[in-house]
């Protein structure tokens, strides 16, 4: 997948539960290619979509970030939650990812059908977009004037 594409599915549904969080969810989501040239730079390459893609890896981090006390684990959590959802948009492409480092096979959501710069990529991230748009109007409080796509600086 690309990378705004990735950045949307991260953000989106942050919006709806810490807005403010945002930023470091579009991080995380985009760690998984990062880390990989941070690996190369550090003389330790690796494959694409190999060990920074293992999607028990991120989603071990998520559970782990979300019990930890204080703001430092939502922060962590939101870093996490990009992570994870990286890796389970590339999870619906083609090559599919690791799943952890005990398993040499490919995990694939719904079949793995997508192709990268395909129009099912764009399909996908939008509509999360949408669906999460329209939650956000569900979740606001009457009178409040809160929504979470559009908080009111």
């Amino acid at each position: 997948m690309r990378w705004y594409n990735h950045m949307l599915i991260a953000a989106a549904p942050c919006a709806l539960v810490a807005p403010r969080l945002i930023p470091l969810a579009i991080l995380g989501s985009t760690a998984p290619d990062w880390l990989e040239w941070i690996a190369k730079l550090a003389r330790q390459p690796v494959k694409h979509r190999g060990p920074t893609h293992w999607l028990a890896a991120w989603l071990f981090a998520f559970v782990i970030a979300l019990t930890l006390p204080g703001p430092y684990g939502g922060l962590i959590a939101a870093f996490a939650w990009g992570g994870l959802s990286h890796v389970l948009a590339d999870s619906l492409t083609v090559s599919g990812v690791p799943f952890s480092p005990l398993s040499e096979r490919r995990f694939h959501l719904l079949g793995g059908r997508l192709r990268t710069g395909g129009a099912g990529e764009y399909g996908v991230s939008w509509g999360l977009v949408l669906v999460c748009w329209l939650l956000s109007g569900q979740l606001a409080a009457p009178g409040s004037g809160y929504l979470p796509f559009f908080p009111n600086w």
